[in-house]
């Protein structure tokens, strides 16, 4: 088989589904954010099907500009990710936990012991979702007064992620023996300070909790900027990305590839996962409906409050004429550069109006959306499989329960009888079950390479 022939699903993770008027569907349990039952039920429906990850995301702050677009957004009482995920660790055997973590407000030591010990709870089945921050209300929260510029956050990040990964390698893989004979708890021979100085960090080590089951948890990144795919070429091994037209897709998949592989790092060590928000019906009409009554959900203070941030708050929404023509260009932002230029790309190539671009960040923000029945959907994730704009997808159901399990039961048995996704889990942690490798500890390798 060709090596994207069998592709990788992750389940977006949301308290209530991604459509911004999902919390109000009658089947949405409307305190589902605080509700460890109900995120336990869907990722054991992701898991009996046979997903190999759940991702969560997160923002530490309310991003709504305004009262009126807080009182209306479904999603300011959820759990932290890596708290909610050690208590899922417990809950399910097999699926990956995917944390989102920023490097530009977290402290290195920190987090790094917080995924170490995820993998460990989790006995390998632990991934860090690195993010910089691209959200105006973040800093505030940090003691700060502006959100740090694009490319500092970027460097930051390089030199945070660098930091991280030498903290796991502070111990050797067998470096903790426990003799109880001897009463040698630790080989200190097999221990390594790190003594980190760098132009953001000063961070001493080791760490104080052994090297996580997988080496390191696995590495996802969701950047598409310039900094972000460089970043991604760099350090990723799993790519998440917003990529809602399959010319788009196969452009980015190409770009990162050729970077990655000028850095010397293998196709197979890099997995490209666009979002891909699915919306089941018998027919296709039958799938517009369901759409159609989510956006009579979603009141217009929402849908605003949503395109402020999604296009990087580069003007007042509510003072332009929403049936203009949307321009081609935008003042440039410094927060998610990547998606004000890919959501401006989509409204010229369809010839939007500020309302029809409002509403279209409304039911996706950017993702790929596919409205129609399970054939339809499953040619669509094919499509992009075999024409190079993916080797899986993040899959991201307009409502939970109800759109994930119509997602499980109709769609998945069609990818199935085609010989596109799997039956079960054919490894016990999440790089084993994705297809990565275990990365060695450096200071065991570079002995190595100074031995031979």
């Amino acid at each position: 088989m060709p090596r994207n022939s069998e592709m990788k699903l992750g389940l977006f993770l949301n308290q209530a589904g991604y459509h911004e008027g999902a919390w109000r569907d009658p089947d949405v349990p409307a305190n589902g954010g605080v509700d460890i039952d109900h995120y336990a039920h869907l990722a054991r429906i992701a898991e009996d099907a046979a997903f190999h990850f759940i991702f969560l995301a997160d923002t530490p702050s309310v991003m709504e500009p305004d009262q009126a677009a807080i009182a209306r957004a479904g999603r300011n009482d959820s759990f932290e990710p890596i708290t909610l995920l050690s208590s899922l660790s417990s809950r399910t055997r097999n699926i990956g936990l995917v944390a989102t973590a920023t490097t530009t407000y977290q402290q290195p030591y920190h987090l790094a012991r917080m995924l170490a010990s995820l993998d460990h709870l989790s006995a390998g089945r632990a991934a860090w979702n690195i993010v910089t921050s691209g959200h105006e209300f973040e800093a505030g929260n940090f003691g700060q007064e502006d959100l740090l510029d694009h490319e500092i956050r970027y460097a930051r990040a390089r030199e945070f992620v660098e930091v991280v990964k030498g903290l796991w390698d502070t111990w050797e893989d067998d470096a903790f023996v426990r003799d109880k004979k001897t009463g040698i708890y630790v080989d200190t021979t097999r221990l390594h300070q790190l003594n980190h100085r760098g132009p953001f960090l000063s961070v001493r080590g080791p760490l104080n909790v052994a090297r996580p089951p997988q080496g390191y948890p696995v590495l996802v990144q969701a950047g598409a900027s310039d900094a972000g795919i460089s970043f991604a070429a760099e350090f990723a091994e799993v790519v998440f990305t917003a990529q809602p037209l399959l010319e788009g897709g196969k452009e980015f998949y190409a770009t990162l590839r050729t970077k990655a592989r000028a850095l010397g790092r293998e196709d197979d060590e890099v997995l490209i996962m666009p979002g891909l928000l699915p919306i089941v019906g018998k027919t296709t009409q039958d799938a517009a409906e369901i759409l159609r009554r989510l956006q009579e959900y979603t009141h217009i203070d929402a849908r605003m409050g949503l395109a402020h941030r999604v296009l990087g708050s580069v003007m007042d929404l509510r003072t332009i004429d929403l049936d203009a023509r949307v321009p081609d260009a935008l003042p440039r932002t410094n927060l998610v550069q990547s998606r004000q230029q890919l959501l401006l790309e989509v409204a010229a190539r369809r010839n939007m109006t500020w309302r029809q671009l409002i509403s279209f960040i409304s039911d996706g923000k950017g993702h790929l959306m596919v409205l129609g029945t399970p054939d339809e959907i499953a040619d669509v994730m094919i499509e992009f499989l075999d024409h190079d704009a993916a080797d899986g997808f993040n899959v991201m159901p307009a409502t939970v329960p109800g759109g994930l399990k119509d997602f499980v039961e109709l769609v998945v048995p069609e990818l199935r009888r085609r010989g596109r996704f799997r039956s079960g889990y054919s490894g016990l942690t999440l790089r084993e079950n994705i297809g990565l490798k275990r990365p060695p500890n450096r200071y065991v390798h570079a002995k190595w390479k100074r031995l031979s």
